[in-house]
């Protein structure tokens, strides 16, 4: 692939990046988006009414350090921003307080569902990610402090305008959580950190897996016309689409992908790959129409040489596995044992894991064991106490890590952290102006097939544009 150089490089950024968090500390405290300490109730707009988001402001509401409200909601499906409402006041009672009048259908809802808000309270950006470069900036407007899901982008473009805004964010003091959850399971921080001391030697190998059957909405069969229109139909399957998700590879991988990078302390600069397609038709044969692999294995290499191994398979049948494991001088780590977060994590003096040569293993306190809830009690004792709390430059980082295993998987080629980052292909461009009729950013030939991509053939781009 062409490299790019206008922008920094992966390097440049982790030793800028500590620095712009200091400063931006500082220059933030004349402008204190903080709540009093536990005297005050911190209300909560929600954009984006699915599962996810749905899941995030339970989270919310199960902080240690209250009370938390949810007083608005926003989404462009009417039924999933009811069924989210009917859920949440059913588990919830009077936690939520959303009234027809701060419930908003379309796309320029979240501008009212944050206009509900005032300085310090918290949004929720839970919508897919190619709408996140254009719901933070208002936020960072209005002044409030954001919990947003993963991943954070899915091209170079839209990662450098969410770094850009993540320093905003910290100049105005405001305080941003990413769903990341693993970097919160207080299992894998302890395992990080006992791997930073020293305990498993010098990194040289990790590998991760996350090989299951088919999943969220990663393959599609075709358009069947009418109503929802293609571009909302695109956004409730948004797992088929790069431009919506970063495909399956970033939606379900970036956990162990990040996990991973935390043991190691470090983002790797540079990934090969392979990927395919060994089914293109469901069961009942219909073609499917999505732009996945079925198939990922991706190398990365890490600036000391470490390599990591990350392996993801979406197949009906095949056996499954879901852990992750980083490999040392001294010994081997399971970091997560079963899923993207699983108890318990565990050091051994052996490459191989058994109970017999253990020399650790996690133990978590009861109510510490929920790492959803442990990432936004985090977040609110950052806003409660006015800590320094900005997670989204780590989370762009983490998204870029994937977007460079995905694209050399597309492409066939090897890429690096910087041509990732730099690279000009934007996959939404438009969508912050996007209306409920607006055409989708992809579009299919007549058979309503999308572009996929073709490694070896496309060696610059991941699939045909335009």
């Amino acid at each position: 692939m062409n490299e790019a150089s206008s922008f920094p490089s992966r390097r440049e950024f982790i030793k800028t990046s500590g620095r712009i968090a200091v400063a931006g500390a500082f220059a933030g405290m004349a402008v204190p988006y903080v709540h009093a300490a536990g005297n005050d109730t911190l209300q909560v707009a929600l954009i984006g009414c699915g599962g996810r988001g749905t899941g995030a402001v339970a989270d919310a509401m199960s902080v240690n350090n209250g009370p938390v409200k949810l007083v608005a909601m926003a989404d462009v499906f009417p039924h999933r921003l009811n069924q989210s409402y009917e859920s949440l006041s059913r588990e919830h009672g009077d936690k939520v307080d959303v009234p027809k009048e701060r419930q908003f259908i379309g796309f320029d809802g979240y501008q009212h569902a944050m206009d509900c808000l005032k300085p310090g309270d918290i949004v929720i950006l839970t919508t897919p990610l190619a709408f996140r470069w254009v719901h933070f900036p208002y936020a960072i407007q209005k002044g409030l402090h954001v919990f947003m899901e993963k991943p954070l982008c899915a091209d170079g473009p839209s990662a450098r305008k969410m770094l850009a805004l993540a320093d905003q964010a910290t100049v105005k003091n405001l305080k941003v959580g990413v769903g990341l959850m693993s970097r919160h399971s207080r299992a894998i921080q302890e395992c990080a950190q006992r791997a930073h001391d020293g305990e498993l030697g010098d990194i040289i190998f990790m590998r991760g897996y996350r090989m299951f059957g088919l999943g969220g909405s990663a393959f599609s069969t075709k358009w069947p016309g009418g109503s929802p229109n293609e571009l909302l139909w695109q956004i409730s399957r948004f797992h088929s689409f790069i431009w919506a998700s970063g495909g399956l590879f970033n939606d379900f991988y970036i956990h162990i992908v990040d996990h991973l990078c935390m043991v190691k302390n470090d983002w790797p600069v540079s990934a090969q790959a392979l990927g395919g397609c060994h089914y293109r038709r469901n069961r009942e044969g219909q073609l499917f129409v999505d732009q996945n692999f079925d198939t990922y294995s991706v190398e990365y290499t890490f600036a000391d040489g470490a390599k990591m191994l990350m392996d993801g398979r979406c197949m009906d049948g095949a056996k499954e596995i879901y852990s992750s494991y980083a490999h040392g001088s001294k010994g081997m780590a399971v970091v997560s044992a079963s899923g993207d977060c699983g108890f318990p994590s565990s050091i051994h003096s052996a490459q191989f894991a058994n109970a017999g040569n253990a020399t650790w293993t996690s133990r978590v306190a009861k109510e510490e064991m929920n790492p959803y809830v442990n990432e936004w009690n985090d977040l609110v004792d950052a806003i409660r106490n006015d800590k320094p709390y900005n997670e989204c430059p780590r989370g762009v980082q983490a998204s870029v890590v994937c977007n460079m295993g995905r694209m050399a998987a597309h492409t066939g080629q090897e890429v690096t952290y910087d041509q990732t980052l730099n690279h000009p292909d934007a996959y939404a461009p438009d969508a912050d102006k996007f209306t409920m009729d607006s055409l989708p950013p992809l579009r299919s030939n007549e058979d309503g097939v999308y572009p996929v991509p073709m490694p070896g053939i496309l060696k610059d781009h991941e699939y045909a544009q335009g």
